[in-house]
C-alpha cells in the first residue's frame, strides 16, 4: 500500500517529511494545488499533497479537487489519509479534540464533484464514505498517541462540509446539528467522493480548533494555539498510522 497524506490549514508544508522527490504533474483536469512530495515520515514512505497550495492560495471552494486526487492516483497512491481543521458542533467536542468521522453530509454547491464525462458516467456506492480499516488504523494510532490530559479522540462522527470560504451562521449550524453533523469543515467534499471514484480508500482525522457558530467563542490567538498543539499531535498520529 502506498499511502498519501492530504492536509490543509496548518499543514501547508510538512516539515517533518524527509523529501526524496518533489514534482508538479499535469492531469486531464489541470495541475494539482501544489507540487507532490514523495518521501518518508519516520520510516514510512508517503506521498504528501498540500490541499490549498504551499502558500495556502486556494480557498476551499476554489481547490481543484479533481486534479489533486488524480495526481495522487497517477503517482501511485493506493490509499489516502486526510487531515481536516474543523469547528465542533457537538457540545463535548472541546477545542483540541480529534474526530475520526464515519460519515458526512455535503452542503457544497458548484464544485466539480465527479470525474464523469459525456459518455463516461460514473456511479459509485457511497453509503460508507470512509474506509473502515483506515479508520481503525487512525483511531488506534490516535489513542496510542494521546497523553494524559490531552483532549479526547472520538471514534465516529459526521463531517458536515460547507461551501466556504465564509464561516457559517448560528442558524446554519443549528440546521447541521439537526441533520446529525458533529463537526463542520469546508474541504471534505468532493475529496472523499472523488477518491471513491478512483478506487482509493480514504479516511480522515479532524482537529477541532473552535466551537462552531453559536456554540461559544474563542479568540484567534486561542485558535492558533490549539492548532499548533494539535498539529504536533497529528504528526505523531500519522507517523504511527503509517507504521
Amino acid at each position: 500500500m502506498v499511502m498519501a497524506i492530504i492536509a490543509g490549514t496548518g499543514f501547508d508544508r510538512l516539515g517533518e517529511l524527509e523529501i526524496d522527490e518533489e514534482f508538479l504533474p499535469e492531469t486531464p483536469w489541470g495541475p494539482p494545488a501544489a507540487a507532490l512530495q514523495r518521501g518518508h515520515l519516520g520510516l514510512s514512505p508517503v506521498l504528501f499533497l498540500s490541499r490549498h497550495g504551499h502558500a495556502h492560495e486556494y480557498a476551499p471552494h476554489a481547490v481543484n479537487y479533481r486534479a489533486n486526487l488524480q495526481a495522487l492516483a497517477d503517482a501511485g497512491a493506493t490509499a489516502i489519509l486526510a487531515v481536516y481543521t474543523v469547528g465542533g458542533i457537538s457540545a463535548d467536542l472541546v477545542p483540541g479534540s480529534l474526530v475520526v468521522a464515519h460519515d458526512l453530509v455535503d452542503y457544497t454547491w458548484g464544485r466539480e464533484q465527479s470525474f464523469s464525462t459525456v459518455g463516461n458516467v460514473i456511479h459509485v456506492e457511497f453509503s460508507d464514505p470512509y474506509d473502515a480499516e483506515l479508520r481503525r488504523r487512525l483511531v488506534r494510532a490516535a489513542q496510542a498517541q494521546t497523553g494524559a490530559g490531552e483532549p479526547p479522540v472520538v471514534d465516529g462522527g459526521v463531517y458536515g462540509c460547507t461551501q466556504g470560504p465564509r464561516l457559517e451562521t448560528a442558524a446554519e449550524i443549528d440546521r447541521m446539528e439537526r441533520d446529525g453533523c458533529t463537526v463542520v469543515g469546508m474541504t471534505g467534499m468532493p475529496e472523499a467522493g472523488l477518491a471513491r471514484e478512483l478506487g482509493l480508500p480514504i479516511a480522515g482525522i479532524s482537529l477541532v480548533v473552535n466551537p462552531a457558530a453559536g456554540r461559544g467563542g474563542i479568540s484567534l490567538d486561542e485558535m492558533q494555539q490549539v492548532a499548533a498543539a494539535g498539529r504536533a499531535r497529528i504528526i505523531r498520529i500519522l507517523a504511527a498510522a503509517l507504521g
